[in-house]
Parts: structure tokens; C-alpha cells; sequence
């Protein structure tokens, strides 16, 4: 029996010091992967300064939101933000000992590798919530034993760097749920449309349950298994003892409530548009899109939807006046069929009564049609589309048809039926711009009908030709520089040039084909004649006209030719605006401006903008200017505008052919522009389709709805300013016999006096 003792104390010694070699070997391994690894992972204490992407918001001068520009869209809470019901659905789910281990599970090694020896690959890790942390911060997804060797060194370095709180924060806050929503809070905002700190005990499982998989667990796209994987948590959550069985079982008999939120398209997507570049040129797309900017901008929100509302409508009537009932050609149908599901892009989209919104006709017969706009189903018979001109409402609306309709009227009970009328896409195109004249602030931007059929901003970068609205300057110059007033008389005759170096002719033409002899400038200005205002380019000089064209702002081409005197040189809606806004503002023409204030994501304010002036033209000149601008409202083209019954001035605009039509009017705290036509600049709008009967109409929507309450403002009035009764020919006479007039003291008419005709033209 000794030798079998002293034998077994042999085998038990050579056993242990295998043993200890074997351990020996085993740390040496483990310090050598340690080793080979640590030097090329990342430093974790990096993650104290680590600062997710988020989103840039952008808000509109009352503060509120108009727009986001993001990657992955996320909104970065703090650890006392995420509810205990949420944390404990997570921790429940992912990693249920993850308030007692040290980075790594040990217990849940065993179980990974006989389940994946099982399965012959690797069907399940052993993560915990810190392990995987690791990975979504500094690891790629592909699962190797060289990741998980580097997620577990991670880990340890992570719970030796930050509190247990820290960690689940960084997790809530980094952890993708699918749909280009990262974080719990963006991800309850997108399903639930309320904020984490609402979600009740199932909405709080589901979530928890979705990172597993986005994809394959999305509650939109798949929500039996979503629900599937919302009550296997609330199970977990009963076997940690955070909620009682009837608490999950009530949870799980919850159907899913989803209140998806349906990004409404921004109300200034033109403007938005605008800020972006702006903001790409100062801080470059990264910062943009990652680095979580406030943007505070000039954008009034009630006026924007005023413009809005009176460029869709004014589009919309003058497309049918212009081109009539032109039948609908989109279909839904292939091959003759309806697809199985039927859906339209903007139906993904907010709605409501007043919109115009693109449907599908389900069928038609006779005089009756069913239409599916979203969910709402709608009839449409002889009455919503009378302004066709036809009764037969299946041959104007066949079956699979797709055309625009206006919502009347919508009911949300079980039926979900719509009250609708047929509507037409207009071709013809339309922009509007309102400025702050004091400030040159962008009150409100609209670049064309429709930014998704058009991302071209035809407020700024569209150059077309001004036509008569560019007689404003015209004038502007011959009364600062060469003495004209008011009263001066010009020659409304005919006139004709001719070319030193060819046998052209050109002979301008009033609009009506008359003559008046000798006017007023005042009633040359408010008729918008074209004979006087050739000839006072002629005697001012061409140079000069282009000149102050240059100091009001206008950049585009100006061709050295007296045809500019009837709106042959281009501009831009901006520019003429803010020429425009020039004269209610005393001369001084400011900068138009978008952005105020730009603050970091801790809300430093890295860039804070102040109004630009620049001394275009003298205080008397741009009063007598606002006066005659006045005069056009009240007694000239713009005299539909008189109806408001407001103090405004501005100038109707059409080119050759009726290609453009303009108006730009002002207050004394606002001016505003409006451009029709189509964007091929060879269309026409129609005979006498001009700037009054185009974009006149928009303009005074716009007005009525964003000025109609606004209080009455005077214009200032400067001190070298009088006033004198003078009669329709100019001459000074008794204040009973003739009407007000302004002028620069010492350029008045003295009784008696009659002002001279303007100097005849001596060559082209």
C-alpha cells in the first residue's frame, strides 16, 4: 500500500506542475493576446470626450424647428432622462448581471460555445452590455474571435474608466434601432412620437427589443415579430424581478400602438435649402451633418405659410387660365393591372384639409369615380371636375389614373372618407421673397411650386429679365444725378434709332400702342410707359442707368444698350427685392440675410450675424421714389393692389412676349417680390398676360393674409422734403386746384412755372 501511495503522490505532483504549466501557459497566452492587441486598440478614456453624431436643427426666428440636417439621426438624453422601466428592459434582455460583472459574463461563456459547437458556427455571443458598447463604438460587426478577443479588453478598460450609469447612457445613446434612428430617444420620438420618459411598460419592451436586429424586428415592417421579441423581454424582465407577472402579462395583451411620426416636409424647403449651402461654404458638410449645430434664422413661419399658401393658388389658377384642361397621363396600372399594394411617395406624408395631394382612381364609370388618397377613399363626380369643361368624369379620370386633388374635407371615422376636387399641376413656375427692410432679414422664401419636382431656387438663382419693374431705377438715377423731379415733363412720342454702323432700326413702342405727348415722370412711372423712360435713359447716359443698377444690388448682366430702360437686363428676385426695399429705408440698401445666430451642441454661439447697410442712394431721392412707387398702387398698374387699403408702393414688371411677370411692392417695414413664368425662357404666359394679371394676384394673397392685421406705419419723411400743389402738367398751382407733390427743397416749381420737356435723343 505505500507504493501505491507514494505513487499516487507522484501522479498528484506530476499532474500539478502539468497543471501549473498549463496555467503557466495559459496566462502567457492571455498576457500575449493582451499584448499583441492593446497596442492597436483605441485609448477608452478617449470616450470622455467622445461626441456622437447628432442632428443640426434648424429654427426659424419665433424658435421654432423648420428643419434637421443629420446622418444618423439622434437626440443624446442623460442617464436620469431614460426611465427605470426602460433601463430595466434593456439590462433584462442584453445583459442581465450587468449591475455585478466587470465587463465579461463568465457563467455565459460556457453556454455561447456549447451552443455554437452545436450549430457548427457562431449563432450566439456571450456579450454583455459593456462588450458590446465596445463594438458599437470602436469595433466593425463581423464576428472573429480576433474582434471578441479586442470587445473583451475593451471592456475591461471600459468598466475600470466609467461608472455603470456611464455605460448604459453610452449605450442607450449609441445603439442603432433601425429606420436611420439612433438612441432611445430618437427611436420612441420615430415609433412612438412622444418622448422616452412616456413610454409605458410595453412600448419601453419593444424598444428594448429591437437592436438584436433592426431589420428582422422593425414593429413597421415585421409586427408579429416585434411582438414576438417585446413579450420574450417582458418575460426576462419577470425572471429579473422588475415586474410582476401580471403586470407583463397585461403588457403583452397590449396590441402594438404605434404612433409612427410622419416627418412633416419642412414649410421653407427652398429657404432650408439656402441655409444648408450657407452653412456647408462657413463649416464644411461633417460638421453640418454630425455636429449637432443650432441654427437660428430670419424665417417668419407665418409668413412663410402665407406664401406658401398664395404661390400654390396663384400657380394653380393661372396654369389653367393659361394652358386650359390638360388630361391627366399618369398611371398606376402595369400591364392593364393594379399592383398589389398601392402607394405614393408623399402619402407617407402628413396631410390636411386644403392641401393638394396626388390620388389614385380606383375606378370609373360614367359620371362617378372612386379615388384613394392615403387612406382616405373619396367620390368625385361631375361637380369636382367642372372646371374641365366636361361631364364625363371617366373620360377625364380613367381607372388607375394618378392626378392632383384638393382636400376639402376629411373624416377620420371608421370609413376614412375625403371630400375632393380635381386639380391640374401647373407647368408654369413661380417664386416669392419677403424682407425685413430695416434689416434685410429673409421673412419668407419660395423658390418654386413644388421643391420635390424642383429643387431650383428661382428667389436666388434664377436670372431673368426685370422688364418694366426695372424703371424704377431708371428714374432713381435721372432724379439723384440729373435733377429730374416729379413734375419733370418726359415725351411720350414716338421714337425711333438708328444704328450708326447698320441699317437697323429700332423703334420702342408704348405697351398700348398710344401716345400721351408730354407727361409727368409721375404719371410716366405710374402708366409704366416706355417712350419716356427711353428717352430719360438717352439724356442721363446708358453708364448711369447701369450704375445705380450696380449700387441698388443688381449683379446680373446689364448690356450697354438703351433697351435695358424697358427691362432687357436680368436680375435675380433677391436682388430686386432688396433694390426695392432700398427706398422705404431712406437709401439704405441692406444686405439680405438669412442666418443670426449659430451656437455648438453645449450652446457656445460660435457666429452671430448683424445687419449689413450699404449707402445706395440719398434719403430725398429714395422718399421721392417711394411716393411714385405709391402712385403706381394708387392710380397705375399695380392699382388692384389699392384694395387693401394700405400705404404700399411697388411696380408692376412684364418682358417681350409675356415670358416674365413681376410685381415688388414695400411698406415701410416690408417688401416683397414676386416672379412668374416658365422656366424655359422662350414659353410664354399668354397675350397681355402681363405683370399685373400674373403676379400681381399672388402678391396681394401674400399681402391680405401676412400684412392685413399688421398695424398702419408712416413713411419717415426727410427734413429737406416739401410738398407743393402741382396740376397734371407739372405747373405749380393754388392748393385747391391740384394734388400734392413732393419734392427736394429747392427743385419745387415757382408759381407759374411749367417744367420743361426732357432733351431729345441724339443717337442710340
Amino acid at each position: 500500500m505505500d507504493w501505491l501511495r507514494s505513487g499516487a503522490r507522484g501522479f498528484v505532483g506530476r499532474a500539478g506542475i502539468v497543471a501549473l504549466h498549463l496555467l503557466a501557459i495559459l496566462v502567457g497566452s492571455l498576457v500575449g493576446l493582451y499584448l499583441a492587441y492593446q497596442s492597436d486598440l483605441p485609448q477608452v478614456s478617449s470616450l470622455e470626450d467622445f461626441r456622437p453624431n447628432i442632428i443640426t436643427q434648424v429654427y426659424a426666428r419665433d424658435g421654432s424647428l423648420i428643419g434637421e440636417f443629420s446622418i444618423e439621426r439622434r437626440v443624446v438624453v442623460s442617464f436620469p432622462a431614460i426611465p427605470p422601466v426602460l433601463r430595466n428592459a434593456v439590462v433584462s434582455v442584453e445583459d442581465a448581471d450587468f449591475w455585478r460583472h466587470l465587463g465579461i459574463n463568465p457563467w455565459s461563456i460556457p453556454r455561447a460555445m456549447i451552443a455554437n459547437i452545436r450549430s457548427g458556427r457562431f449563432s450566439q455571443g456571450f456579450s454583455t452590455l459593456t462588450m458590446q458598447l465596445s463594438r458599437l463604438l470602436f469595433l466593425t460587426p463581423e464576428k472573429t474571435l480576433e474582434r471578441k478577443v479586442k470587445q473583451i479588453i475593451l471592456a475591461f478598460q471600459i468598466e475600470k474608466n466609467f461608472t455603470k450609469e456611464e455605460i448604459l447612457t453610452l449605450y442607450c445613446n449609441q445603439v442603432y434601432f433601425g429606420h436611420g434612428n439612433y438612441g432611445v430617444e430618437a427611436a420612441s420620438q420615430f415609433f412612438f412620437s412622444k418622448p422616452i420618459g412616456e413610454l409605458t411598460l410595453a412600448e419601453a419592451a419593444l424598444l428594448a427589443g429591437i437592436p438584436q436586429n433592426p431589420a428582422r424586428l422593425s414593429p413597421l415592417e415585421h409586427p408579429e415579430r416585434a411582438v414576438q421579441r417585446r413579450n420574450h423581454v417582458l418575460d426576462r424582465m419577470v425572471q429579473e424581478r422588475y415586474v410582476t407577472s401580471t403586470e407583463a402579462s397585461e403588457a403583452q395583451a397590449e396590441p402594438l400602438r404605434l404612433r409612427q411620426r410622419k416627418a412633416s416636409p419642412s414649410i421653407a424647403p427652398h429657404f432650408l435649402e439656402e441655409v444648408r449651402k450657407s452653412l456647408e461654404r462657413s463649416y464644411g458638410s461633417q460638421r453640418i451633418y454630425q455636429g449637432g449645430l443650432r441654427v437660428h434664422t430670419t424665417l417668419d413661419p407665418a409668413m412663410q405659410r402665407a406664401a406658401n399658401r398664395a404661390v400654390r393658388e396663384g400657380l394653380l389658377r393661372l396654369d389653367r387660365a393659361s394652358r386650359g384642361f390638360v388630361p391627366p397621363t399618369e398611371t398606376i396600372l402595369e400591364d392593364g393591372q393594379f399592383p398589389p399594394d398601392i402607394h405614393l411617395p408623399e402619402w407617407s406624408l402628413p396631410f390636411a384639409e386644403g392641401d393638394v395631394v396626388r390620388g389614385v382612381v380606383l375606378a370609373s364609370e360614367g359620371g362617378a369615380a372612386a379615388v384613394r388618397i392615403g387612406e382616405y377613399t373619396a367620390r368625385v363626380g361631375t361637380e369636382e371636375i367642372a372646371w374641365t369643361g366636361s361631364r364625363n368624369v371617366a373620360g377625364v379620370l380613367p381607372a388607375g389614373t394618378v392626378a392632383p386633388f384638393r382636400i376639402l374635407a376629411i373624416s377620420d371615422g371608421e370609413e376614412r372618407l375625403a371630400r375632393v376636387r380635381l386639380e391640374q399641376e401647373p407647368a408654369v413656375e413661380g417664386a416669392l421673397l419677403a424682407l425685413d427692410v430695416r434689416t434685410g432679414d429673409v421673412r419668407a422664401m419660395v423658390g418654386g411650386y413644388d421643391f420635390e419636382r424642383s429643387k431650383f431656387n428661382r428667389a436666388t438663382q434664377a436670372m431673368r429679365q426685370v422688364g418694366s419693374a426695372f424703371k424704377p431705377i431708371l428714374y432713381t438715377a435721372a432724379i439723384e444725378r440729373a435733377g429730374y423731379t416729379p413734375a419733370t415733363l418726359l415725351d411720350d412720342a414716338p421714337l425711333t434709332f438708328r444704328s450708326k454702323w447698320s441699317d437697323e432700326v429700332w423703334q420702342p413702342r408704348n405697351y398700348d400702342g398710344t401716345f400721351l405727348g408730354p407727361i409727368t415722370l409721375r404719371r410716366a412711372l405710374e402708366s409704366s410707359r416706355n417712350l419716356p423712360a427711353v428717352r430719360t435713359l438717352n439724356s442721363i447716359g446708358i453708364e448711369t442707368g447701369v450704375e445705380y443698377a450696380r449700387k441698388l444690388g443688381l449683379t446680373g448682366p446689364l448690356p450697354p444698350y438703351l433697351p435695358i430702360a424697358l427691362g432687357a437686363g436680368e436680375a435675380t428676385l433677391v436682388e430686386l427685392t432688396a433694390a426695392f426695399a432700398t427706398f422705404p429705408n431712406q437709401g439704405l440698401r441692406m444686405e439680405p440675410r438669412l442666418i443670426t445666430r449659430v451656437s455648438d451642441r453645449d450652446g457656445n454661439i460660435i457666429e452671430e450675424t448683424r445687419p449689413h447697410a450699404t449707402e445706395a442712394i440719398r434719403a430725398d431721392t429714395a422718399y421721392l421714389m417711394t411716393s411714385l412707387l405709391q402712385g403706381v398702387v394708387q392710380r397705375g398698374t399695380a392699382a388692384r393692389a389699392r384694395s387693401l387699403g394700405r400705404p404700399i408702393g411697388g411696380k408692376t414688371g412684364t418682358t417681350n412676349d409675356w415670358t416674365d411677370g413681376w410685381f415688388v411692392g414695400f411698406e415701410p417695414s416690408v417688401a416683397a417680390g414676386v416672379w412668374v413664368g416658365y422656366d424655359q425662357k422662350k414659353n410664354s404666359l399668354g397675350r397681355g398676360r402681363d405683370g399685373g394679371r400674373t403676379a400681381l394676384p399672388i402678391w396681394i394673397d401674400f399681402w391680405a393674409e401676412a400684412m392685413g392685421e399688421a398695424e398702419v406705419e408712416g413713411y419717415p419723411v426727410p427734413a429737406n422734403i416739401v410738398f407743393v400743389p402741382v396740376d397734371g402738367s407739372g405747373r405749380r398751382v393754388a392748393p385747391a386746384a391740384g394734388r400734392r407733390e413732393s419734392f427736394v427743397a429747392g427743385t419745387e416749381p415757382s408759381p407759374g412755372w411749367a417744367a420743361p420737356l426732357g432733351s431729345e435723343p441724339s443717337g442710340p
